[in-house]
Order: structure tokens, then sequence, then C-alpha cells
């Protein structure tokens, strides 16, 4: 008897669930979700089983005939929620628990009409990594545990939903609509997503549409119809394609990611929408996810780099298909620097730098970081290195097929290395990245001609001549590179030669204004309050507030815009931004 994941309830003697059939009601109105969840076991089983929930209120739990079945909510504890406790009777296969949530579950965000694009009506969407998909639905919250699963959703007849599923259908019965969803394949419960609001569509191609609020949508269709394009490469590199199809949500601008893989319909950040494809790196992530994190799966948040680290070798091998070994390489450059970034945020918790990590106690959003996505890549690109690109290749290719549609330990896969390539875990020093802190003496380090004229740049203030042919990217490095104690003036040369207090980038905006608010550049100063209030993702709130907060008058500003924006933000970036305001 054990628990194999930190972060369930669920018990390895327990019967596991095969499949989930969910029929909510959306109520606007109370902010709740009215709902039952059918639960198929893969065996007939007596006993205890375990199931996860988090502010859940559970109205009765009962099998197959309808019969009750007893049950208990424990008192909830402060990472996993409540157990909530069924006894099945012998013979049991089937279970339906009614419930509803909370109007604070952790999963979902209400939106006002006012904060939509559109302004007319309300819009809802859900966000369950890492362990918030029991805020939404009693389940076995754990990757190991993959469920197939059938949804109908009631929304309001004005609106639409969309889910990461197979669409089977709409019926409209007076005031509302029926929609209904099958996902045929097995997933995480981290993967299971839905949106609710005045949502249209456009085909990108024979596998691909994208969907949005119909005021963006020609903006979203135009940023993102290379999608196809990267399809195609992924599937060169990594093998057929196992979902159908490969949609896009353009998300409100308060959601929390850059993008979320969920299957059949991954959801993206309106904050990608510059206007020149510049940031569609991020499509490459989540589509490679379709192969790393969807199809072969970390078993827990413990192993999270074998979703992140793979994911991101993955995508940088479509760029570098699609765009060039030098733009991959620009992109390895700004991650090598995140990662140093990360390795000092957790310096008085070392072993989080780890890529396994022993996480029991330990909130998997707090433990969130760049370490899992970076030094991951740095191991895959180390074991590549060691045995040759065209024999990794093979590898890559043979690890995926091996494991589709199952979850993984590290040392699940340290031990299908040592059978697939003999010696070179030894090679690489594999336990430096798997068990040691920080980032490994002999870790590769990126190379191109394009790095080596951004060094000579290092300290100097460049020339429109010097700019004329640098990508986003090329600016992120150099203003990343600005040395601590750069002064005022060279702040107002760079913002008055190239405007960047006005970038439409945002990756470029937000290092920008980083910088700027720690050399006490002014004009950076309203800026930041304002991007503050048009976006929710973490990846910009964290260093902004951040920023913000380092100096006495700035954290009283940072509380002040926190405490005026804080609804228009995810309750996952709420707590984010919280903590960074506490710990200053």
């Amino acid at each position: 008897m054990a628990r194999l994941d930190p972060h369930s309830y669920n018990d390895d003697t327990q019967p596991e669930t095969e499949t989930l059939t969910w029929k909510a009601r959306v109520d606007f109105r109370t902010r709740r979700l009215h709902a039952e969840a059918t639960l198929a076991l893969k065996e007939a089983s007596a006993g205890p089983l375990d199931l996860d929930t988090r502010d859940l209120e559970i109205r009765s739990v009962v099998d197959a005939e309808g019969k009750p079945l007893p049950f208990l909510v424990s008192p909830p504890e402060p990472i996993l929620g409540a157990r909530l406790r069924v006894e099945l009777r012998p013979g049991t296969k089937q279970l339906t628990v009614r419930y509803r949530t909370s109007p604070q579950a952790s999963a979902l965000q209400w939106l006002t009409p006012a904060q939509t694009a559109g302004g007319q009506y309300p819009y809802l969407f859900s966000q369950c990594q890492a362990i918030h998909a029991r805020s939404v639905v009693p389940l076995q919250d754990t990757p190991r545990i993959r469920i197939r699963y059938k949804a109908e959703l009631t929304v309001p007849k004005e609106l639409k939903a969309v889910m990461a599923a197979g669409f089977t259908g709409r019926e409209e019965q007076g005031v509302e609509a029926i929609e209904r969803y099958e996902m045929p394949q097995p997933i995480p419960p981290y993967l299971l997503a839905f949106a609710v609001g005045r949502l249209a569509a456009k085909e990108l191609g024979p596998r691909s549409r994208v969907w949005a609020e119909p005021e963006v949508l020609e903006a979203a269709a135009e940023e993102f119809e290379d999608v196809d394009a990267m399809l195609r490469a992924a599937e060169e590199l990594f093998g057929a394609y196992d979902w159908e199809r490969f949609d896009l949500l353009t998300m409100p601008p308060s959601f929390p990611y850059g993008g979320m893989e969920n299957p059949r319909l991954t959801f993206l950040t309106p904050s990608l929408l510059a206007g020149d494809k510049s940031l569609v790196s991020v499509v490459a992530h989540e589509l490679a996810h379709s192969w790393t994190g969807n199809l072969v799966t970390n078993a827990s948040a413990e192993h999270f780099w074998l979703n992140e680290g793979f994911t991101v070798f993955a995508e940088r091998r479509i760029l570098e298909v699609l765009y060039g070994t030098e733009v991959a390489t620009l992109h390895s450059a700004l991650g090598r620097r995140a990662l140093e970034d990360a390795v000092q945020h957790f310096k008085s918790h070392p072993q989080l730098t780890h890529l396994r990590t022993q996480l029991t106690g330990v909130d998997p959003d707090e433990a969130f970081s760049q370490v899992p996505y970076e030094k991951g890549y740095l191991f895959l690109r180390a074991l590549e290195d060691a045995v040759g690109r065209s024999a990794f290749d093979v590898f890559l290719k043979r690890y995926i097929e091996s494991h589709r549609f199952q979850a993984l330990t590290t040392e699940q896969f340290t031990a299908f290395v040592d059978k697939h390539l003999p010696g070179a875990l030894t090679k690489v020093d594999a336990e430096a990245y798997l068990g040691k802190p920080g980032i490994p003496q002999g870790a590769p380090v990126p190379r191109s001609a394009r790095l080596e004229q951004m060094a000579r740049m290092k300290g100097k203030v460049p020339t429109a001549g010097d700019v004329k042919d640098w990508t986003p990217a090329e600016w992120q490095l150099y203003i990343e590179g600005l040395k601590q104690g750069t002064s005022r003036d060279t702040f107002r040369m760079l913002d008055e030669s190239f405007h960047l207090t006005k970038s439409h980038n945002s990756e470029v905006l937000v290092s920008w204004l980083s910088a700027a608010l720690r050399a006490g550049w002014e004009p950076a100063l309203g800026r930041t309050e304002a991007f503050l209030g048009e976006v929710g993702r973490m990846k910009y709130l964290k260093p902004l507030y951040g920023a913000l907060a380092a100096t006495p008058e700035g954290k009283v500003l940072a509380r002040s815009l926190f405490n005026r924006y804080a609804e228009r933000y995810h309750p996952i970036a709420q707590a984010a931004v919280e903590s960074i305001l506490n710990r200053a």
C-alpha cells in the first residue's frame, strides 16, 4: 500500500479509473459548475476508493444502479485538497459523484464581459496543470492514471463551448445549448481542458484551425498560419501525430501561461500576437508536447523534466528545420540565461534545481521554474552530442514509440537509455543533471556567429546599423546582458533610438521594462503599470512585480497595482504574485 504520487491521495492498491463521463452545467451567475462525474473502473472492486478533490461540494455518490455508496470528505490539506473516500460494495465497477464546484475553484477563471475582447458576453476557461483538475472533477488526479472521457457542457445558447477533445454535437434547448465532446485517447487528468465564450473559428490547414473571440480571430489566424508546416516537420522528427487534430484557442489576456498543450486544442496567450510571427516558438513548444508530455508523460511532478526538457529539445529541433540553426541557437542562449536565473532564484533551495526532485510537502506551482525545461534540454543535448545526432534521433523515435500513452519515472527513462545507448549516461555524467544542483560543468554551451556578434556588443550602445537585422531574440539577449549599474543615460539613449518602451513584442518589452525599472528609468514605470493591467501571463507578471518590489516605494506601488488588477489574473497567477510580494 503506497501513494506513488506525493500530490495525490491515490493508493496503488485501489482500483484505477478507466473512463470518465462528465456532465456539467455552466452557471455564470453563481460562478459554479453543477456537475456529475461517472467513473468506470478498470475492474470490479470492493473497499475504499480515494479520489482527489479541492473545494468541491459533494452531494451524493451512487453506483451503476443508483444505490447510494457511503462516502467521507476529509478535512482539506493545504496542497492536496480534500480526500473523498468512497466505500465500494463488492462487484462495483462504476460510480457517479454529483457535486458542484466552488466559485473560487483554482482551475477556473470566470471573466466578466468587460474582461473580454468583445465586451458583451462572459467567458470561462480552465487550467488544470499541475494538480488543479481536482477543483473541477473528483478523480484520481495523478498523471500516473490516464483516462478516456466523454463530456456534456450545458452553456448559454449564445455562447460556444470548446474542449480539448473531439466534437460530437450541439443540441439547443430553450435558452441553453448542450455541447458534446469525446476524448478517445487516454490522457492524464491535467490535460482536461475547456473554454466557454463568444468564439469563432478559422481553418488553417487540413488538420488545424484557430479559435478566438471574433475581434482577434483574423490576427490570430495570420500569426499562426504556419502551423501545418510545423506539424509536418514534427512528424518527420518524432513519428506520426496521434491526436487527429491540432487546433489552437487564442485565450483572453488573463491566461497565466504562454501556452498549454491540451491535446486537440492547445491554449495560447494573446501576447503571442506580435504581428510578425516572432513569438511562434511557443506554438512549436506546445506542438512538441503532442509527443513529449501528452503521448509520453511524467509519472508525477517529481519527474516533470521528462515532459518539459524533452519538449524544449523537440521545440528547438522544429525551429531548426523551419527557421535555421542560428535561430534555434539564439533560443538556446535565451534558455541558458533563464536557467542561470532560475538556479540563482533557488539558491536557498538548491534541491529544486535537480531534475529528479523530491516534492513531498511542496506545491508543484511553487517548485515551477525553468530548471526542468532548460536543464532537461541540456541533459538531452549532452546525450545527443555523446552518441551523435543520427543515433539519438533513432533513440528518440524508439523511446516515444515504446512508451506511447504511458507515464514514466526518471528511473524508467535511465533504464531505457542504458539498454539502447549503453555507456551514454556515464559519458555525460547523468547524475550531475539528475541528482545534483545547478548547471553541470560540462553542459553544452550554445555557439554561433550571431552569438559571437552579440558578445562583441556587450557594454556598448548599438547603432541603427548594428541592429538592422536583429531578431527579437537578439534584442532580448542584449537587454538581459546589460550590467547591473548600467546608467540611466544609457537607458535614455537606447529608448530614444529604438523606442523599446513602446515595443509590440512582449518578450522584448518585459526584458526591457525589468531592466529599466531596476535602473530607475522613469518612462518605464508608466508602461509597466499599464502592461500589468493588460496581461495575466506569469512569465511577465513575475519579473515585473519582482522588479517593482525591489525598493520600498516600488513595493507599495506593486501592492497597489496588484490590488487593482488581481481580479483580472487567473487564481494560479494571483498566488504567484502574492508570493513574490510577501517575500519582498
